[in-house]
């Protein structure tokens, strides 16, 4: 869709320096587009591969639980747990995959997971704690993960959109506007031409 501006030169110049630096915005932002691709489809195979692990880690963990539980009279599990020792927080930080600020999950351990004495709980319940444990690690780097792909696959649909925006809309419009003012000018100069042989005509006449 042609622009509304005035046929003139200064536009026409407006328009050449300005459908150069579309171009330019182009061809960074798919350069862009095409690196921010390549790095969520690796980051979903990861993420793919981690959540596979961390589900099967789960899985035993739970089931090591369950048999400490159904080897256990009735109670001292509960009552073994139930004042924790082990205390958990995260760090969250940031860093940068290319102009995105993508957080960064760390973990800060205090304490002993085994928080009970031995006389009355089972191997079964240590190795339960000790599963669960380690999966937590496991866990928090699979939370950041993901995150980070939903951050990029976000990041890729906004530079989609901004280079549809300047590869179907904006460079077209600047290209038929520019031709338009050259038809325009084009034009003009032949009417000019007319007129001067006219003029010219008149005053060889007299």
């Amino acid at each position: 869709m042609k622009l509304e501006v005035n046929p003139t030169r200064q536009e026409l110049l407006k328009l050449r320096r300005r459908i150069v630096i579309a171009k330019r915005g182009h061809k960074l932002l798919k350069d862009k587009q095409d690196e921010l691709m390549r790095k969520l489809l690796s980051m979903i195979e990861d993420v793919k591969s981690l959540r596979i692990k961390v589900e099967k880690h789960l899985a035993q963990a739970m089931a090591e639980f369950a048999v400490a539980r159904a080897v256990t009279e009735p109670g001292f599990v509960e009552e073994a747990l139930m004042l924790p020792k082990k205390r958990v927080s995260i760090e969250v930080g940031r860093h940068q995959i290319m102009n995105l600020k993508v957080p960064t999950f760390k973990r800060k351990v205090a304490g002993e997971i085994i928080c009970y004495g031995f006389a009355q709980t089972t191997v079964e319940l240590d190795r339960s704690l000790e599963a669960l444990d380690k999966v937590t690690e496991e866990l928090l780097s699979l939370a950041e993960k993901e995150k980070t792909v939903s951050m990029l696959a976000d990041e890729v649909a906004r530079t989609r959109r901004r280079v549809n925006t300047l590869e179907y809309v904006l460079i077209p419009n600047l290209e038929e506007t520019i031709s338009y003012i050259r038809q325009k000018l084009s034009e003009m100069e032949r009417s000019n031409l007319s007129r001067l042989m006219k003029v010219k005509d008149i005053i060889r006449d007299r």
